[in-house]
């Protein structure tokens, strides 16, 4: 195993760590902006990097269509492509497979598909092509290939999935070439059944990675379900390795997440919202489309010290989305990451000062008015 996790400190079920890297350290708890093909959505790397990311996320699938991975390779890696230096992660593309094809077969060997990109032309993913892809994009955290299923599912179809998932696991780390800095995490499966998922967590831990990642969850089940599903799921998994939550989430299931001790997250959410002229603040979200933000001339948050709130109005970022301008969706995005990296950043701090539940609870009554 090459990438080295160290656990500082619990308080708790709440853990901070750091996780070394070829390209980095990673304090943990950590929040990953998602870069999806190469690039941070309206961010450069430079912004991205103002906002106190560690880490980004790529995507096997969107990378490895029209011959993206070759040409990434040939130009010394996706660091050097995209002028990051910092660590990423890649997702092994099995969600998007399932969720973007317009067609797809799975079988044992792999999975079939028609991509969305270019016009229906079909691909052949095994675990081995995948992890072979994530080579080639030179990402510092491997993950292997899985089978997602649309929940609910039956009980049968469930386990079917999940099973299937941990002999491609031993598959991705059978192909992954170990080299110092670089590390594969193994995915956890079996939807809301606990028995599923600690067969799951165990079949893994078994195999042996440098992470665990929780997948099939944050895919439209209930928050308390989610949170339920950490709750057995976590202390299966090992103590001395990091965990992640795939495609997570809100402030509020961050917060909720990490009580539970999970150590890394991703999502979409800061970065789509800042399209969509929404902001999150420490008083929680905001919507700048209001009527009532037109002539607003007080910063977006007056408790945020990014560069969109030193500098500018409420009323400015109102005029921007209503003109349709790109400085707009730049300056809520650039926001909206700094704002989780702040958090992940008060959260390190409450656990290495063994107040994570007082940080946790006033958060929560400032961001829900409650």
């Amino acid at each position: 195993m090459s990438l080295k996790f160290k656990l500082l400190q619990q308080n708790n079920k709440a853990r901070l760590g750091k996780l070394e890297t070829a390209h980095g350290a990673i304090d943990t708890p950590a929040f990953m902006p998602v870069g999806t093909v190469a690039t941070v959505k309206t961010q450069t790397p430079e912004m991205v990097k103002e906002t106190g990311a560690q880490i980004l996320l790529g995507n096997t699938y969107h990378l490895m269509l029209a011959g993206r991975a070759n040409l990434i390779e040939e130009c010394g890696g996706l660091h050097k492509f995209m002028n990051w230096d910092r660590a990423i992660l890649t997702d092994s593309g099995g969600f998007q497979v399932m969720s973007l094809s317009d067609l797809n077969k799975v079988t044992e060997e792999g999975v079939e598909f028609k991509s969305h990109l270019d016009g229906g032309a079909k691909h052949f993913v095994t675990p081995e092509k995948s992890i072979q892809i994530q080579h080639q994009l030179d990402s510092n955290i491997t993950m292997c290939l899985d089978e997602c299923i649309r929940l609910p599912a039956s009980k049968e179809e469930t386990t079917r999935a999940m099973q299937l998932s941990m002999r491609w696991a031993k598959r991705s780390k059978d192909a992954f070439i170990d080299r110092d800095g670089y590390g594969i995490f193994g995915i956890t499966q079996g939807g809301l059944d606990k028995e599923l998922r600690l067969e799951s967590a165990s079949k893994l831990t078994e195999i042996g990675f440098d992470g665990y990642a929780i997948g099939g969850l944050a895919v439209g089940e209930p928050q308390h379900e989610m949170f339920e599903t950490l709750d057995y799921t976590c202390p299966a998994l090992p103590e001395d390795k990091p965990r992640y939550l795939m495609g997570v989430g809100t402030p509020l299931d961050i917060l909720g997440a990490v009580e539970r001790g999970v150590d890394m997250f991703d999502c979409v959410m800061p970065t789509r919202s800042g399209r969509t002229a929404k902001a999150f603040t420490s008083q929680g979200e905001m919507n700048l489309r209001n009527a009532q933000y037109k002539a607003d001339q007080s910063p977006l948050d007056s408790e945020c010290q990014c560069m969109t709130c030193r500098n500018y109005s409420r009323a400015y970022l109102a005029h921007l989305i209503r003109s349709n301008e790109i400085l707009g969706a730049m300056l809520l995005t650039h926001h909206n990451l700094y704002f989780y990296q702040t958090l992940m950043k008060g959260i390190r701090q409450s656990i290495a000062e063994e107040n994570f539940q007082e940080f946790k609870d006033s958060f929560i009554q400032k961001y829900t008015k409650k």
